[in-house]
């Protein structure tokens, strides 16, 4: 990965939420990748690689996050499905 971004928090968000500054970081990330898959922005493939993880645990992952897996309109696992 070659790009990076910096967030301005709250010394004391990691301490509110019970968490490490390390694990407050990895979960801002989680949570920035899972939203953007959401959204439609950017592949499973992407997201994993975002918060380096494999593609498939990524997508275990989104559950936690009450996203669902596959991300596709009725009508387009339709049209998928027709053209498989």
């Amino acid at each position: 990965m070659s790009g990076k971004i910096e967030i301005e928090y709250p010394d004391t968000l990691p301490d509110l939420l019970q968490e490490s500054p390390e694990e407050f970081e990895r979960e801002a990330k989680m949570a920035m990748a899972i939203k953007l898959f959401e959204l439609k922005r950017i592949s499973s493939g992407i997201a994993a690689e975002m918060v380096g993880m494999e593609r498939v645990s990524f997508l275990l992952e989104l559950r936690k996050y009450d996203v669902e897996m596959i991300n596709m309109e009725p009508e387009e696992l339709a049209s998928d499905l027709e053209n498989a």
